[in-house]
């Protein structure tokens, strides 16, 4: 056995984040690690990557006792990882990126870039992971910016690779490209512990599948002894219904977009000529590869970016350039694709994540000042209404799980009875239980009349839910179908460039 985690427990005052977990792993394994967000599966990796210090319990490694008081020295026995939100500098090359801490000598001295180029390049060609150690970190889609943290760690000579939701931010064409590294690198002889929500991938690629819920140890199984229904069942602790949407009348437009046109680098055309509606009792899905057009739309209806030209109309209200506040005020409402960009401040408390953006409503304040009981009162309401998993409303959201702090930003968008919700990537990164009651929001938002423009990178998730779906390539409308006639392939064609046959 190539490593062993024993009864590992981790206190935080009152709250057990692992409680009493067992891990082990193989040479040339994958390991997939699931459950819902708060289940403790990120900590018990910080753990073994010595981010986090265990109550009690113990790690064995080839055998023998380790005690990972930081990254360093998990580092120097052979144990990586892929974080969810990427480590890198920008500025940096890629080569730089790569070597950065372990930077090749000239002299013993000065930072050789010739040898890191070097060294790069025979790393990247070792492994299949084909990048160019010239180019700008900053310059490089996600795709390729999650490749240069999978050097890194083996740069640093890793066997062991722990990938936290490592698709959480990638297109479906970029997740195909890593499943396949994934499974090269355990062919190649690294053991890896792949942190996902995303079943399928579970059953794609793992070799054995490992299920916490709320701190524990559920079970374990091999692959081939399970599958996606029994997996969730364990995760969550109940039957996930998969209801079909019933087909609803809908009313007038709630939003008309007419001939947007906004202008990127070098004069540019990100969106060119747009034009789009959507009415009150539906939910409009758009589907494009990432980087067609689709942020740039969104901060345009929102406010949060200026365009050139066109029409955009929100209940009879003309909000073409209009500011962030006054858009809100006539009725929109924002899940930013970005949580920790866009959605909330790591360092604020629960209570101001809650009303974030809202404050100024008079539910929330009076003549400028805040109802601070008021507002503690709601987001307690909202924090066990959304099943939000946290230690209490003044905790920070920066140490919520991913898929708490989203359910909170949800819960906040969505109970502002906007007539218009815009929901950007709503379940990035959340599990399989968060992810049914997220849609069920947007649903019940869809049977109150309002209208929801949804935006997301996973084509199952806009097939499921939309009512219409319009397709966007290099910023244009490229196609638009209903529930009823759509297919993936018809999809996937379009998102590419190509043309419908229909």
């Amino acid at each position: 056995m190539l490593l062993e985690m024993k009864n590992i427990t981790k206190a935080y005052g009152p709250v057990l984040a692992n409680d009493n977990v067992d891990l082990s792993l193989n040479k040339g394994e994958i390991l997939a690690v699931v459950g819902e967000n708060g289940a403790g599966k990120s900590t018990i990796m910080k753990i073994l990557y010595g981010l986090e210090e265990a109550t009690s319990g113990e790690i064995y490694l080839n055998g023998e006792l380790q005690n990972f008081k930081n990254p360093q020295a998990a580092i120097s026995k052979g144990i990586g990882m892929v974080q969810q939100h990427f480590m890198l500098f920008n500025p940096f090359t890629v080569a730089e990126n790569i070597v950065y801490g372990n930077e090749p000598k000239n002299r013993g001295i000065f930072f050789d870039r010739k040898k890191a180029i070097k060294a790069v390049e025979n790393l990247s060609k070792e492994y299949g992971l084909d990048i160019d150690p010239r180019r700008k970190t900053k310059d490089c889609p996600v795709g390729l910016q999650q490749r240069i943290e999978i050097l890194k760690v083996l740069y640093q000579d890793a066997n062991i690779i722990i990938f936290d939701e490592p698709s959480a931010v990638l297109t479906p064409q970029e997740v195909e490209e890593l499943l396949k590294t994934i499974r090269n690198l355990a062919a190649l002889g690294k053991s890896i512990i792949l942190i996902t929500h995303k079943l399928q991938e579970v059953m794609a690629i793992a070799d054995r599948v490992l299920v916490m819920r709320r701190g524990k140890y559920i079970k374990e199984m091999n692959i081939e002894d399970t599958n996606i229904e029994e997996i969730s069942y364990l995760m969550v602790g109940r039957e996930l219904v998969d209801k079909d949407i019933p087909k609803r009348e809908t009313e007038g437009k709630v939003l008309e977009i007419e001939e947007l046109v906004v202008k990127g680098a070098h004069n540019k055309n990100v969106i060119d000529h747009l034009s789009m509606n959507i009415k009150g009792g539906e939910i409009v899905g758009i589907a494009g590869v990432s980087g067609n057009g689709q942020s740039e739309l969104i901060k345009v209806i929102t406010g949060l970016q200026s365009s050139e030209s066109g029409n955009i109309i929100l209940e009879d209200n003309d909000i073409f350039n209009k500011s962030v506040s006054e858009i809100r005020e006539k009725g929109c409402a924002c899940i930013p694709e970005d949580r920790y960009l866009w959605g909330c401040a790591k360092e604020a408390n629960l209570i101001e994540t809650g009303i974030m953006a809202h404050h100024r409503n008079e539910r929330f304040s009076n003549k400028g000042l805040l109802k601070n009981n008021e507002i503690e009162d709601y987001t307690r309401d909202v924090i066990d209404r959304y099943d939000v998993r946290c230690s209490g409303v003044k905790q920070k959201a920066g140490q919520l799980s991913g898929g708490n702090i989203q359910k909170l930003i949800v819960a906040r968008e969505v109970e502002q009875n906007s007539r218009l919700l815009i929901a950007a990537e709503p379940t990035r990164g959340v599990d399989i239980g968060a992810m049914e009651f997220i849609h069920g929001r947007l649903l019940e938002k869809r049977e109150k009349g309002d209208a929801v423009l949804l935006v997301s990178s996973e084509l199952t998730e806009i097939m499921k839910l939309s009512d219409r779906i319009y397709v966007m390539y290099d910023g244009k409308i490229t196609g638009e179908f209903t529930r009823e006639n759509v297919t993936a392939e018809k999809l996937g064609l379009l998102m590419m460039g190509g043309k419908s046959n229909d």
